[in-house]
């Protein structure tokens, strides 16, 4: 019996859907090492922290641009112990701390405001603890601290994240309010290993997350929200207190803000509202700046050294790879005033003319 004259269309149609299959993921692989320095949809691997439990990058590991020293820690192997007179920077927070959207380590706002103490400094050693890790909030930035920053002495703590604790805290409300699942929105295990559906689901997923109806948002008190917030950042200065002579708390930048047009508010709280997709543009702008507001009452509370002028970064595609995460010219400013900060803090000023005169001696 004759094959009937549709099965060949059919298998040249098949083989052409697959060869460009094949030229779409290899163009967006391209994309994505050109980007991050990996085909992979994570940066960098993780590994979890046998100490404490805590999701963590995998030490030794390097892709791209992302090196990790051996205590799973972005940055070169540290010495130890630290030499007496050199002065450690321990930088805690999350992905906007870690900063894998550099373009290289010395990109990072931790690296260049450490260099930006060495050229004030000259005559002093200096490194620093690249602390961050997507997804920490800052409970795990204190168990973080205590059991994996702290045996490695820090001098001066810098801590800078809100936008994970925000979506805790609202998503907590969001469950209760049977406004969202737990684990909703997880990419599917396909994604692990063909990119160009990653990131059609990832994109699919956030058209639809953020096109909900006013029945679906949260509706929130803002200062009852970050109650568990401010005990949470509270407990973790006066931990790094006891820890460290100098301790900063920074208040967090977002690519949205007050007054931009409503179609660039969008633009700039997309990849947030992927997150929290029961809040809208108000509600998401009320929780940052009710969070930057607790991190300023903690750090009155607790004499830890302030850093301001979250707006001082622009609030567009420049600076910003989505709606938190700095590209290298936000990271750039965002080191400028946190540098600026700690060279004007008495507490640092002190911390280095103790050192000053002891490599005098």
């Amino acid at each position: 019996m004759p094959e009937p004259v549709w099965v060949p269309k059919l298998w040249f149609a098949l083989g052409g859907l697959l060869v460009a299959l094949v030229g779409v993921e290899a163009v967006v692989r391209l994309r994505q090492w050109q980007r991050y320095g990996t085909t992979l949809t994570s940066y960098y691997h993780f590994a979890t922290d046998p100490a404490t439990g805590l999701r963590i990058p995998e030490p030794g590991h390097s892709v791209g641009p992302i090196a990790i020293d051996s205590l799973g820690f972005r940055g070169p192997e540290l010495e130890r112990p630290k030499p007496p007179l050199r002065i450690r920077v321990a930088f805690l927070g999350a992905s906007t701390t870690f900063c894998a959207e550099a373009s290289a380590r010395e990109a990072t706002w931790p690296h260049l405001v450490v260099e930006g103490l060495k050229a004030a400094a000259p005559e002093l050693e200096f490194d620093y603890v690249n602390g961050g890790v997507g997804g920490f909030t800052v409970s795990d930035s204190l168990l973080s601290l205590e059991h994996r920053v702290a045996p490695l002495e820090p001098d001066v703590i810098v801590y800078y994240e809100a936008t994970n604790d925000l979506t805790v805290d609202t998503r907590r409300l969001a469950i209760e309010a049977g406004l969202y699942e737990a684990g909703e929105g997880e990419p599917s295990s396909i994604g692990d290993w063909w990119l160009t559906w990653y990131l059609v689901e990832k994109n699919l997923e956030l058209r639809w997350r953020t096109h909900r109806g006013a029945d679906e948002l949260l509706r929130f008190d803002p200062r009852a929200l970050s109650r568990p917030f401010e005990e949470r950042l509270t407990r973790l200065v006066r931990a790094a207190k006891e820890r460290a002579q100098v301790v900063l708390l920074v208040t967090f930048s977002t690519r949205m803000r007050p007054g931009q047009l409503p179609e660039v508010q969008r633009a700039g709280a997309a990849s947030a509202l992927y997150y929290m997709p029961f809040l809208d543009l108000a509600g998401l702008l009320a929780g940052y700046a009710e969070y930057n507001r607790v991190i300023r009452a903690v750090a009155g509370a607790t004499g830890a050294i302030l850093v301001e002028g979250e707006d001082s970064i622009p609030g567009d595609a420049t600076h910003f790879a989505d709606s938190v995460h700095f590209r290298d010219p936000g990271l750039v400013l965002q080191a400028r005033r946190v540098l600026h900060g700690l060279l004007a803090a008495p507490a640092y000023q002190e911390l280095v003319a103790r050192r000053q005169a002891g490599a005098g001696d």
